[in-house]
């Protein structure tokens, strides 16, 4: 945790990938892993300057659903979340996704893979993403772009929330 702190993993090329049991805080280091790396001004060798951007997978299927419906929607919703230096999305696999999500998963991880970092918080396992992702050809490509070069932090099965709650009680 303490490496992950000084943001040496960009200059490694290594996505991150926060994954434990619901209320572990995997949000809330995303963030923090984020707000570091533009505080420190920390660059990827494709990325001109540090852009970073949080987004719960949820709320990146609506936007994604939303551009369907614009012309020229489609493209400049992946261009958007492409470009970002450093993405952190959150909430990875919480629902079941679509096929229209998986086909844009999987471009979005193309596009970023090898040029960007991206920082994941999942629930679920390796092999339980790939099921979530239908356990297809797409499933395959995606996990690829996401498994290799990419720090894979157990947070645990520790709820902040029930502790919290219990503490104030």
């Amino acid at each position: 945790m303490t490496q992950l702190g000084t943001c040496s993993f960009m200059a490694r090329q290594q996505n991150v990938v926060f994954q434990g049991f619901t209320a572990p805080r995997k949000s809330y280091l995303g963030r923090a892993i984020a707000k570091r790396a533009c505080e420190h001004r920390m660059r990827t060798p494709h990325a001109l300057n540090i852009r970073a951007h949080y987004v719960r997978m949820p709320h990146l299927e609506e936007a994604w659903v939303a551009a369907q419906y614009t012309p020229g929607g489609a493209g400049k919703c992946l261009r958007k979340y492409a470009d970002f230096a450093l993405l952190v999305l959150c909430e990875l696999l919480l629902d079941r996704s679509t096929e229209s999500m998986r086909c844009m998963f999987m471009v979005l991880m193309e596009r970023r893979y090898g040029k960007t970092l991206t920082v994941f918080g999942t629930q679920y396992s390796q092999m339980d993403c790939h099921q979530r992702l239908g356990s297809g050809v797409n499933a395959d490509a995606i996990m690829d772009r996401i498994i290799h070069n990419t720090v894979w932090v157990e947070i645990g099965t520790y709820n902040m929330r029930e502790h919290i709650a219990l503490a104030s009680a």
